[in-house]
């Protein structure tokens, strides 16, 4: 599995403001809409859901939000950088300015789970996000992850 068939270019986007975590997945919910063609209300009551469950704030300003979604047929993602990171209730308490949100289709099972891990053994790479946080640009933002995980596999 490879980060560029989960994330697709006009799916990273650089977000200037988010004053909370529900703003957040309000931003990712339409991103999702406008490129994964997911409704916009159900993406937030998903991520909504899973994240009642425990913080997908992973640490160090990274955050996985996560849910299933029955219109999808494979595993998608949605890639926003924070200008102003925001308080996510992460794992070490520090503010979350990078989020990877993932969408899997019901019964993913397994590759929601290889999905999972490729993006966060790809975000916990201190290099990869001093890049991502360096390049406010969706373009290069986009470059860096999909180089970042052939360079991991080489």
């Amino acid at each position: 599995m490879e980060l560029s068939s989960i994330l697709k270019p006009e799916a990273v986007r650089v977000l200037s403001a988010a004053s909370s975590k529900k703003r957040l997945f309000q931003e990712i919910a339409d991103v999702a809409e406008a490129t994964l063609g997911l409704d916009a209300q159900v993406v937030v009551d998903g991520l909504l859901e899973r994240e009642s469950l425990g913080p997908t704030g992973v640490g160090h300003g990274v955050a996985l939000p996560h849910a299933r979604m029955s219109e999808l047929e494979s595993v998608s993602g949605v890639f926003l950088m924070l200008e102003k990171p925001i308080d996510f209730a992460s794992v070490d308490r520090q503010p979350v300015d990078i989020a990877f949100a993932l969408f899997a289709p019901e019964e993913a099972g397994v590759d929601h789970l290889k999905a999972l891990a490729l993006v966060s053994r790809t975000l916990r790479d201190t290099a990869v996000c001093t890049k991502l946080r360096a390049n406010p640009d969706p373009v290069k933002l986009y470059a860096i992850l999909t180089e970042a995980q052939s360079m991991q596999a080489a």
